[in-house]
């Protein structure tokens, strides 16, 4: 018989639950109704900060930048975090951020990848990002100064150091060498 300890273990949690965790300086998602800790450390921070200030310095008021501290529910019920992020203001109620989380995925979704991440995990929050509404998701592996640019669930795009990161459409002005966003 199972006791109240083992049933609540198995509850599936839900955003009200996520939401009332004590801040540990640690970075969760909302997966499958299970907390999932994204691993980040010192070397993780001091890119996506880079990165931000980059786009930043080149965002339009016709969109709004994101940090990893925001959530964004996805179609399929969980709740994601990009490491950074940027959405047309068109698709935000009356073009203004909400104060709790956002429906559907940001236009851009980037994520800086931690060795310890499994290839597996990542394609599924790709796959994620576009089916909730994403038009490009980019993986940023600092390991090997590379960046994966996703244009489509299964359409990549490696760039290697000595490449030019273009923000598209969404952010025209945005240009970086990939080098760049690992120094």
């Amino acid at each position: 018989m199972a006791t109240a300890k083992t049933r609540a273990r198995r509850r599936k949690l839900t955003e009200s639950d996520l939401l009332r965790l004590p801040d540990d300086g640690r970075k969760y998602e909302l997966v499958g109704g299970r907390l999932a800790a994204v691993p980040t450390g010192a070397r993780h921070g001091e890119i996506v900060s880079n990165l931000i200030a980059r786009l930043h310095a080149v965002k339009t008021p016709e969109v709004a930048l994101y940090s990893e501290s925001v959530g964004f529910r996805m179609r399929n019920g969980n709740l994601r975090s990009p490491d950074a992020s940027v959405m047309a203001r068109a698709r935000l109620p009356q073009g203004v951020s909400p104060n709790e989380f956002v429906d559907g995925a940001p236009d851009l979704a980037v994520e800086v990848v931690s060795p310890s991440e499994r290839a597996a995990e990542l394609l599924q929050k790709v796959a994620e990002y576009f089916e909730s509404g994403a038009r490009e998701v980019w993986l940023l592996f600092p390991e090997r100064r590379e960046v994966y640019r996703y244009t489509a669930p299964l359409e990549v795009q490696t760039l290697h150091a000595d490449d030019t990161l273009t923000g598209g459409e969404l952010l025209p002005d945005f240009r970086v060498q990939v080098r760049e966003l690992f120094e």
